[in-house]
């Protein structure tokens, strides 16, 4: 018996024996399995990559290795992405949500290593991303690929494309509310019963293969040691504006570097440049290299002075305004040297590098406080408040942001600054910014899909598959006898009219000539170009399903005409949008 035999043979015996909700939840458990393996995979080989390129630096005086070894990052990644991967696999999130919305949850099987394997390369050499995108990436394509392997549908494929995102960011953080909170909040999941229980089985057997195989050794971890106080809620609040505007500079300079960058066609020269712009910031702040995890837990335990070990800068800690200063140049810095990495050509995520900048945010704040005498915030509450903050305002998922926070530290303690914080901080950047750093392009081109079950509908359709092309067309210079011939011939009434390079000029209508089409003396004398009307709208392929529905609702159309750079396509009718409307609701549902 062949592969192909026995695999019918086994879908046909679970379709009979397992029902379907029942091995949904025994796929959301693989998926969780496999997902927590690929996050240890990755945590494991980029802290070791990194301790075997750092080991044996003097910790008063930046190495000029830190000025290579992000170059050569950049370099082997862009080289792997080219001739080995030969697909864009950057931004790992964003293409998640583009597959969900374009590509029927589909992910290409690739993703199922790449992204581990280009993201081990730049954040071990000193890439300042981090590793949780390419992971939540390479969950999702796990779950995509098993989904698609077993012939699932749409829903429950992106069900099992979630559970493996959910799985993955558990399992990097030993957080399993955070990996459900993330799918739903970020991805856009829906928050059903069908769904939540499968997203919790994945969350917390990543959690657990995690655990088995590292034990506690986690990104970081802190155990709080100061509770908070009711009086320092005022200073919760000015640290959530001040997160907030971070964010927002933290987004726009991303894709105001990035932009930059993809308008450079050479790839040597954005490598090249990139990987001196990044060599150079790295060796002037050295706490900029990989992720910076260390640094974090080193300002949540007391150890500020950390921040400044292996720099040119290593003997300013004694000066409290030098070293405030160093930490705002930190702050600037780290956005565009994560968003330079990702420019040249290297792979990696937001999630370390806001979490990082929230985290130095905060410390910045309560050290900038603690300079006023007679007041005193606790550094460490603050730095953890910074980084639910950051993550609330960059990513637009202020629950993610509470909840990893309150997980990571072991309980909910801090729970009220947390929500303070987080809430401020979203609610100042969405004044200025409505879409995460995740979803601006995708938003700006129409492809995003939200938890509005209608726009999600409108996201999720493809409607130049409801081209018809099928109408009769007619010359500008063909008399109304040939008109007629057409006419009597089609199945339709509306005709368009375009010239020798398929130029759409105008349409005719059947109820414009109704009157003349039977006056046998105007056969010879009327020309089709006297009779046409231009069309009360276009559409263009590349238009969004929503400014399809506009321009049908603008018109009061029944049929408007698709044209692309001005040749005419076909076709489309407002009574095939809106049967494909209802096929899709009824396959989301």
């Amino acid at each position: 018996m062949n592969i192909t035999g026995l695999l019918k043979k086994i879908f046909i015996w679970r379709a009979r024996h397992i029902p379907p909700q029942q091995f949904l939840l025994v796929m959301s458990f693989v998926v969780g399995v496999f997902s927590g393996l690929a996050a240890v995979l990755l945590k494991t080989t980029i802290h070791y990559t990194r301790n075997f390129l750092t080991r044996g630096f003097d910790i008063e005086s930046s190495s000029l290795w830190y000025l290579v070894f992000p170059f050569l990052g950049i370099i082997l990644t862009a080289l792997f992405v080219k001739f080995v991967v030969r697909d864009n696999i950057s931004h790992g999130v964003s293409r998640i949500l583009f597959a969900i919305s374009k590509k029927s949850s589909i992910i290409k099987s690739h993703n199922n290593y790449s992204s581990m394997v280009a993201s081990t390369i730049t954040i071990g050499a000193g890439g300042s991303v981090g590793s949780e995108a390419p992971i939540v990436l390479t969950g999702a394509s796990l779950g995509s690929s098993l989904g698609r392997w077993l012939r699932m549908n749409y829903k429950d494929r992106t069900l099992l494309l979630g559970c493996g995102a959910a799985g993955a960011i558990a399992g990097i953080f030993q957080a399993p509310i955070a990996g459900v909170v993330f799918t739903l909040e970020v991805l856009m999941l829906d928050l059903t019963l069908s769904s939540i229980v499968p997203l919790l089985i994945s969350s917390v057997t990543g959690t657990i293969m995690a655990f088995l195989l590292m034990g506690k050794s986690v990104l970081f971890s802190f155990d709080l040691k100061e509770a908070y106080a009711m009086n320092d809620i005022p200073f919760y609040i000015l640290l959530g504006i001040f997160t907030g505007l971070i964010s927002f500079y933290f987004t726009r300079m991303t894709m105001a570097i990035e932009s930059g960058f993809s308008k450079v066609r050479k790839a040597s020269i954005r490598i090249i440049s990139g990987g001196l712009i990044l060599g150079i910031l790295i060796f002037l702040f050295p706490s900029l290299y990989g992720e910076g995890y260390e640094t974090i837990s080193a300002l949540l335990n007391g150890q500020s002075y950390y921040i400044v070990e292996k720099s040119l800068f290593y003997s300013i800690f004694e000066y409290h305004g030098w070293f405030l200063t160093y930490l705002g140049l930190i702050i600037v810095f780290k956005v565009i040297a994560m968003a330079v990495t990702t420019g040249a050509g290297g792979v990696g995520g937001i999630f370390a590098p806001s979490l990082f900048t929230g985290g130095v945010a905060g410390f910045f704040f309560s050290r900038l406080v603690n300079e006023v005498p007679g007041i005193y915030i606790s550094t460490s509450n603050f730095t953890l408040a910074g980084m639910a903050g950051l993550m609330a305002g960059v990513m637009h998922a202020p629950l993610t942001g509470i909840f990893l926070i309150a997980e990571i530290t072991g309980g909910y303690r801090l729970l009220i600054p947390l929500i303070i914080t987080s809430t401020i901080s979203y609610l100042t950047i969405m004044y200025f910014e409505p879409h995460s750093i995740y979803t601006k392009r995708l938003a700006k081109r129409g492809e995003l899909i939200t938890h509005n079950k209608d726009k999600a509908v409108l996201t999720l359709m493809n409607w130049q598959k409801e081209i018809e092309k099928d109408f009769s067309r007619v010359h500008p210079d063909d008399t109304l006898s040939e008109l007629v011939k057409s006419v009597s011939k089609s199945k339709r009434n509306v005709f368009p009219v375009v010239d020798e390079d398929k130029i759409l000029l105008g349409v005719v209508s059947l109820d414009n000539i109704r009157e003349i089409m039977f006056r046998h003396e105007m056969y010879k004398t009327t020309f089709i170009r006297e009779l046409m009307i231009t069309p009360a709208a276009s559409l263009s392929p590349s238009d969004s399903m929503e400014t399809v529905l506009d321009k049908f609702k603008e018109t009061g159309a029944w049929n408007l005409p698709v044209t692309d750079q001005g040749k005419y396509i076909g076709f489309v009718s407002k009574s095939r949008i809106f049967s494909a409307y209802r096929k899709v609701l009824v396959e989301v549902s």
